[in-house]
């Protein structure tokens, strides 16, 4: 990425094919080998791992949006900080707090690192979907 502007555009781009829960478009913005980390299980998937977590999430949330509190560009990705926010089929708003640590290279994410708290996820669990 060539900027401040492009990586935003990128990051929110991204977003958005994540909040559509669109794997095939959310595919094209990481590197084949690329890593995803979650600070909950200290695991690390792979893109395809991510992708199916992905669509679990579409399963279980259809609609749903996040939302940036804060972005900090880096010379190499971005620092996001965003609450993610849908309802829940008995009414209810669902939210959950996130920051993520993207790096990349080449124009692609090769590392996302996400810190959240895995209690407000548990609610998706009991979800069926």
């Amino acid at each position: 990425m060539s900027d401040e502007k492009d990586i935003h555009e990128f990051s929110d781009r991204f977003s958005a094919a994540l909040g559509r829960g669109d794997s095939e478009s959310a595919r094209t913005f990481y590197a084949p080998d690329a890593r995803i980390w979650h600070n909950f299980d200290d695991h690390e998937q792979s893109v395809e791992e991510n992708l199916k977590t992905l669509a679990w999430m579409h399963r279980k949330l259809p609609v749903r949006k996040y939302n940036i509190l804060r972005r900090e560009i880096l010379h190499d990705g971005w620092i996001q900080q965003h609450v993610l926010e849908a309802t829940l089929p008995d009414g209810r708003l669902f939210r959950m707090a996130a920051c993520c640590v993207v790096r990349m290279k080449d124009g692609l994410i090769t590392r996302l690192d996400e810190y959240l708290d895995p209690a407000q996820a548990a609610v998706l669990k009991d979800i069926k979907g």
